[in-house]
């Protein structure tokens, strides 16, 4: 199953772009990364059944086993792509929101834009290593 990160803004060089360019070549399921402007743009249409995962502060905070079990579904039903979406400053529409079928937080705090990106990246890692037994979650 194809992870695709769709976020607003550059990442460049950066702490955090080092953080995300580390965790994308140690993913071994495919990724795609694809930076819109901050403004506009528009999000590109997927080719296949996909599923939809916003981040954003009013969505769910789930444990790392919990989200590896998602995507472990959703890739073991067919799904061909899961697209995660970073929204702008203002964050997303509440259309966007209805038509989502994850809305995800990282708890209740609000995190810098490329950080979030990072720690996104960081979470598909860490859950991909979950579903392949790979030791690197180690809690229990």
């Amino acid at each position: 199953m194809l992870l695709h990160v769709i976020a607003r803004g550059k990442i460049a060089r950066s702490p955090e772009g080092e953080l995300v360019a580390r965790y994308e070549k140690r993913l071994q399921w495919p990724v795609k990364l694809t930076e819109l402007p901050e403004t506009g743009g528009r999000i590109p249409e997927p080719a296949s059944p996909h599923r939809t995962v916003l981040l954003d502060e009013r969505g769910t905070a789930m444990a790392s086993k919990a989200f590896a079990q998602t995507l472990g579904q959703w890739r073991d039903s067919g799904v061909r792509e899961t697209r995660f979406v970073l929204g702008a400053a203002n964050g997303h529409q509440d259309t966007e929101r209805e038509a989502a079928d994850l809305l995800l937080a990282f708890g209740p705090a609000t995190w810098p834009h490329l950080l979030a990106r990072a720690m996104l990246l960081e979470q598909l890692y860490r859950a991909t290593s979950i579903l392949a037994g790979h030791p690197y979650h180690r809690a229990g």
